[in-house]
């Protein structure tokens, strides 16, 4: 089982905001692969099959800087204890540092800040699991916490769209073919776009 955490805050009022960007891929996952998401006390989840493997979904609602515990439940719960925590582990969060659109992927490493990535470290022990990150941008003029809260631009919305749908298709090629792969993928793809 392979767990995919998408990161964002619960309600209606943050759904299309900057930070929710991970429950958004999550959603495109669980449609496009026919997997039924049903909301606990603390979670949304559901369990699939995606490119020949059994999943889960998940998205946290215990809002961002508490994302780990959820995580972490859901580890111990799905995941082998012979496993290394992280190494069933995808997340998928929002990244201020990287302009809208853009995709990265992250085999580990530091939270950069995240507050999401930073709770999930703590609870999980370990830095080592993967990391898909999309681009939401930053404004210098408009402080991070009240800036990743705000909804996006009417310009940026193609651009939203379709990172959105550039990690769903990097989770997939992770869980069919490894992170190598998907890297690789990403890398052809965005350095095969024209030029603006």
């Amino acid at each position: 089982m392979i767990l995919i955490a998408g990161l964002g805050n619960p309600g209606e009022k943050y759904r299309r905001t900057r930070h929710n960007v991970g429950f958004l891929v999550i959603d495109r996952l669980a449609e496009e692969h026919g997997i039924a998401l049903q909301t606990k006390d603390a979670y949304s989840i559901g369990e699939g099959v995606l490119e020949g493997h059994r999943v889960t979904l998940l998205k946290p609602l215990t809002f961002m800087n508490l994302s780990g515990r959820v995580v972490q439940k859901i580890l111990r719960k799905y995941v082998s204890s012979m496993d290394e925590p992280g190494s069933r582990l995808i997340v998928i969060h929002d990244d201020i540092d990287m302009p809208v659109g853009k995709v990265r992927i992250r085999r580990n490493g530091s939270s950069g800040g995240h507050r999401g990535i930073e709770s999930i470290i703590a609870e999980t022990g370990t830095r080592e699991f993967v990391r898909v990150k999309i681009g939401v941008g930053r404004d210098p003029n408009v402080p991070v916490e009240h800036f990743v809260l705000q909804s996006f631009r009417p310009d940026e919305r193609d651009a939203v769209h379709l990172s959105i749908e550039q990690a769903a298709r990097a989770v997939g090629t992770i869980v069919a073919n490894g992170v190598d792969r998907a890297m690789n993928s990403l890398h052809c793809r965005k350095s095969g776009e024209p030029k603006s």
